[in-house]
């Protein structure tokens, strides 16, 4: 029985032409092997799966080929070169960092880079998973890095370049890999479905370079599991099948089912995909996208970013005809609303039924909001029916209101004038229109003010006793019966008076001065209104006590205590008490 080898290790890239996605890369790297302009590091950094340890293998064996031809590639038939292909080279060192990565493997790697290469020019070192290197390590690994003997090339891969330390980052050449694309994946794959004598469809084919998100070492490793569930022959169902995929055809229906708004078959669609054992969340990403190719494909420039299989294309583009580019918008709104609170929700399979209910009720909410600007009713002028005498009458006892909407008497004349017809029938009863302006202030339709308290007009100043002041002062406690402080302080105060009509209030604090300020307006008023007289004015002055206190000695309380009370100086002589 022969052994099986994965076709990610058996077709894998062994020149730069072969590398699939990353062409910018390969012919920068090829440049510099031609112009012999090759720097000591390079960084190789992107997602898995992509090629970066191929290329730096590939790499690896071009710098140190024998017969290096034209287009920059190895000969595959010199020494060195077939040394690399029995993997037998000592000129290519492969380090893995993830299970190598203390300081003592750093310093094994230093002297080992002290050892010219036996053949060809260059000793190369790859190592993978750099960022996995410990600190240490990665200070261990500093100064070699940035001058290592001229024959010695390192080359650092790695996923997470965000890991590595800025001074490493800053002694290398960094390539950043890309995403392989769906298409040149489905490429690939369809080429290494011809080396092996597989019968798949193109449908088939885009579900797997999906389903590798990018990656061709996934793809790979899928086409393989696919022959062992199929055999010879896969096609599309097969796929969805074996890799749990969620079918087009659940988007499909569902989206008939939004543009007929449909809520009943809506919700069944969704519980015949959850019936499958398919996530929820899932199920929610995967409308959205669903959505989008929708959108892209209403506009030809935009068809390019499709990524599905020619005959599903011809069907988003048959249903995108049927959807409005406003329903796809607020659809991907909604959708895009749920997938962000899908962790949140406490009842996921509530939130998503809730989205898929309002999805359904876009095209009704739109239609109906069309309907109602149609059948608006417009601001109709009001008519009256009424003969040409009663007509003036009404709109001449109406001058008072349309004066109030700034009409002239002139305009009154004209208005009625336009709206009275001159015909032999002027004696009939007819409709006459009135202004809008006349309507809106017409006594009846009018808003009633609130009563405004005017205060009233004294138009002479009697004359006035301090007593009255006084008498009119304590008077008006009675009308702020829920004002404590100031009842308070009317009661225990009078006013003083430091001029003909003026009176000073005095405070002992600003406080209770700010406090009693606020009624002060109403106070005067109130002693204005009873006394007659509009002089009679108020001032405020704020007087802090400050009592200074001298500080008395023991012998001196003493003395005072005795004088009060003879009796303390015969317990003092009875105890033979001392003064402190």
């Amino acid at each position: 029985m022969e052994n099986f080898i994965v076709s990610a290790r058996k077709y894998r890239p062994t020149t730069f032409d072969s590398v699939v996605g990353q062409s910018s890369l390969t012919k920068t790297l090829k440049n510099a092997i031609q112009n012999k302009q090759l720097a000591h590091a390079y960084l190789f950094c992107g997602p898995r799966g992509v090629g970066k340890t191929t290329c730096a293998r590939i790499f690896a064996k071009t710098i140190n080929c024998q017969n290096l031809s034209s287009e920059g590639e190895a000969c595959n038939q010199c020494e060195s070169c077939v040394s690399f292909n029995e993997q037998r080279s000592f000129n290519i060192h492969e380090l893995d960092a993830a299970s190598n990565n203390g300081v003592d493997d750093i310093r094994s790697l230093i002297d080992q880079v002290r050892i010219p290469p036996q053949i060809g020019k260059y000793s190369v070192y790859i190592i993978d998973e750099v960022h996995m290197l410990s600190q240490g390590a990665f200070n261990a690994f500093l100064k070699t890095l940035e001058e290592p003997p001229a024959h010695a090339i390192f080359i650092l891969a790695t996923t997470e370049k965000h890991k590595i330390l800025p001074t490493i980052l800053s002694r290398c050449q960094i390539y950043d890999f890309n995403r392989i694309t769906v298409a040149d994946t489905v490429n690939h794959l369809k080429y290494v479905a011809q080396k092996e004598n597989v019968n798949i469809d193109d449908n088939a084919l885009n579900i797997i370079a999906q389903k590798s998100d990018g990656g061709m070492r996934d793809a790979l490793s899928i086409f393989d599991q696919l022959v062992s569930f199929c055999g010879d022959t896969i096609n599309y169902q097969d796929v969805i099948t074996n890799l749990n995929v969620l079918d087009y055809d659940f988007y499909f229906r569902l989206v008939d089912a939004f543009l007929r708004s449909d809520v009943s078959n809506a919700l069944l669609i969704f519980n015949e995909v959850l019936n499958k054992g398919f996530d929820a969340h899932h199920f929610v990403t995967g409308l959205s996208t669903h959505f989008r190719d929708l959108l892209v494909c209403k506009d030809p420039q935009t068809v390019i970013l499709m990524e599905v299989g020619a005959d599903i294309g011809k069907k988003y583009q048959e249903q995108a005809k049927a959807c409005p580019v406003d329903f796809l918008f607020m659809a991907l709104k909604l959708n895009n609303d749920c997938d962000l609170n899908y962790r949140n929700s406490q009842n996921k399979r509530l939130l998503v039924e809730l989205t898929l209910i309002r999805i359904s009720q876009i095209l009704i909410e739109k239609k109906n909001s069309i309907t109602e600007k149609e059948h608006k009713p417009e601001l109709k002028s009001i008519v009256q029916t009424t003969d040409k005498k009663d007509t003036t009458a009404t709109l001449t006892s109406q001058t008072p209101a349309v004066a109030n909407a700034g009409i002239s008497t002139a305009n009154q004349k004209q208005a009625v004038s336009g709206s009275v017809s001159q015909s032999e029938t002027a004696k009939t009863n007819r409709p006459v229109s009135i202004s809008i302006s006349n309507i809106l202030n017409r006594p009846s339709e009018q808003k009633k003010e609130e009563p405004i308290a005017v205060e009233p007009v004294i138009t002479e100043n009697e004359l006035y006793t301090l007593d009255k002041l006084e008498q009119a002062w304590k008077n008006y406690s009675r009308n702020v019966p829920k004002k404590a402080n100031i009842v308070s302080y009317i009661n225990m105060n009078i006013p003083k008076q430091i001029a003909e009509h003026t009176y000073e209030l005095t405070f002992s604090n600003v406080y209770q001065e700010n406090d009693f300020k606020k009624e002060l307006n109403n106070i005067s008023n109130h002693i204005r209104n009873e006394l007659k007289n509009s002089s009679i004015t108020f001032v405020t002055k704020t007087i802090e006590v400050t009592e200074k206190r001298t500080k008395k000695n023991p012998e001196e309380i003493y003395k005072e205590m005795a004088e009060k009370n003879p009796a303390l100086s015969l317990l003092k002589k009875n105890l033979n008490l001392e003064i402190d």
